[in-house]
């Protein structure tokens, strides 16, 4: 099936989450990778539709690191697919494998019947299925011994990602060909726009063998993957973000090849140079950076505790010592009380994580907003094990694991202070570490005005070196992808 793959360089080219990294596209935003809305493509243009069972190698950079399968067949009243992903990830020189299988069953026009989605990585699992009925989606995920329902309406039925661009393949492939797509989050009832355009034939080269071939690129917010589809309709290749790529192989060559040692360190691959070494981050209270290499409209830059004037970025440390005493919710601006409510991965709701909110800030007496908040940035610092974790973050299995990287903190500090009483955000960037900057994210508490907060680092407010990109809910961490390997930082002055 042609470029049924995408997904492999959504999770690989992210997957470098650790301990000072961020897992972004895939692991908060899967929904985006599995469903979306046509926007121009007819499925009446869609032809013969053949049966296909394809292997591929992932490579990054010239090192294998894992392999895909995926089987599409035709059905009586529709079509359906089976992709497994299996990836040997390296994060922070850390070693771990990711398992990953989605199924889903497509109505004759390639709209969306049903799925069922895993990944798996060691101690973490996520688990999630759903079925589309008339205008409404259904759906059911298991993480951390918990499982939580949805309906969401839906004004056209969903569509599998591999097979609207199978879809795309099979019209013709004609040179200059443009196609969009809106990409709708359930998780936000939000859209995003997917390009597709035909490039053109190429010849290329594949285990020694020359193949022609039609080259077509995918663009989503700003990162673009490129995919070659043979005479055959079938995917031979795709390079994206990082320098992963996937070729197509056979089953005893995708199976075989595969070293202990993994990719080079992803995290390290996705960082940022910096051109100074800064000393002593907890005492600095301004920093200025000049930001290039990319368009600074494209992220979240202005606002709160940054500035931005022209390309000069100037992050200034908040103060607290004139914070407010209560925190009545019944007072609060309606933009933060929406910040109290539970998500499917933040579990503000759930008894467990109610029950452990009141323990750490005192049931009886919880204090002021900044006490309350200290508390649990701390209870989380001390207690949740730092490593990276290949998985979808949420705050019940970061809890039941007790382990995870910067994103495990911040949705289990964003659900506890929810729980507390405390709006919270997710923030996504940028963080100095070792004359690097690391992709990273953290949190904002509304503790009377919006003040940054690290539970990883065990800060609050966090250093100055934490660069905002994106702000809000977790899967907006998405909007950092058109940046990453792209952004350059030049420090001013300290």
């Amino acid at each position: 099936m042609a470029l049924h793959q995408t997904k492999p360089f959504w999770i690989a080219g992210t997957c470098f989450g650790c301990v000072f990294a961020i897992l972004l596209m895939m692991r908060l935003d899967w929904f985006n990778k599995i469903f979306s809305r046509p926007q121009t493509l007819s499925p009446a243009s869609v032809n013969a539709v053949f049966e296909r069972d394809t292997w591929m190698n992932i490579f990054h950079n010239e090192r294998k690191i894992g392999f895909s399968h995926t089987r599409f067949a035709t059905e009586d009243g529709g079509y359906r697919l089976q992709e497994t992903v299996f990836m040997r990830i390296n994060t922070m020189g850390m070693i771990q494998d990711i398992n990953l299988s989605t199924r889903g069953r497509l109505n004759p026009d390639f709209t969306l019947l049903d799925f069922d989605f895993e990944i798996n990585s060691g101690r973490s699992r996520f688990l999630a299925k759903g079925s589309v009925a008339d205008q409404f989606f259904n759906i059911e995920t298991q993480s951390g011994g918990s499982r939580r329902t949805l309906t969401i309406e839906v004004e056209t039925k969903p569509y599998l990602l591999a097979g609207i661009v199978d879809a795309v393949a099979i019209t013709g492939l004609e040179p200059g060909a443009k196609f969009a797509f809106a990409v709708f989050d359930p998780a936000t009832l939000g859209d995003e726009k997917l390009a597709v355009e035909v490039l053109g034939p190429e010849e290329i080269l594949i285990g020694g063998d020359t193949y022609k071939a039609t080259r077509i690129s995918l663009n989503f917010k700003g990162a673009t993957q490129w995919a070659w589809i043979g005479e055959d309709g079938d995917l031979l290749r795709q390079k994206g973000l990082l320098g992963i790529r996937l070729e197509r192989t056979t089953h005893n060559e995708a199976l075989h090849g595969l070293t202990l040692e993994a990719s080079r360190d992803l995290s390290l691959a996705a960082s940022v140079a910096s051109n100074a070494s800064l000393a002593n981050l907890d005492r600095l209270t301004v920093l200025q950076v000049e930001l290039s290499g990319i368009a600074l409209d494209q992220v979240h830059l202005q606002g709160g505790r940054q500035n931005l004037n022209g390309r000069i970025l100037t992050i200034q440390k908040e103060l607290t010592a004139d914070l407010p005493a209560e925190l009545p919710l019944e007072n609060l601006p309606t933009v933060e009380k929406i910040f109290l409510n539970p998500s499917p991965f933040i579990q503000s709701d759930h008894a467990q994580i109610r029950r452990l909110a009141r323990e750490i800030v005192g049931a009886d007496s919880p204090g002021v907003p900044l006490e309350r908040a200290r508390k649990l940035v701390d209870w989380v610092h001390r207690n949740i094990e730092k490593r990276p974790v290949l998985s979808l973050p949420d705050a019940l299995s970061t809890l039941e694991n007790r382990r995870g990287d910067c994103n495990e903190h911040a949705v289990l500090l964003a659900a506890l202070a929810r729980a507390a009483g405390i709006p919270s955000r997710v923030e996504a960037g940028l963080v100095y570490l070792n004359d690097r900057f690391y992709y990273h994210a953290w949190n904002l508490l509304y503790l009377g005005r919006w003040i940054t907060a690290d539970a990883l680092f065990g800060q609050l407010p966090a250093d100055v070196s934490h660069i905002r990109f994106t702000t809000g809910a977790p899967q907006q961490q998405l909007d950092i992808i058109g940046i990453i390997g792209k952004v350059r930082i030049r420090v001013i002055e300290e």
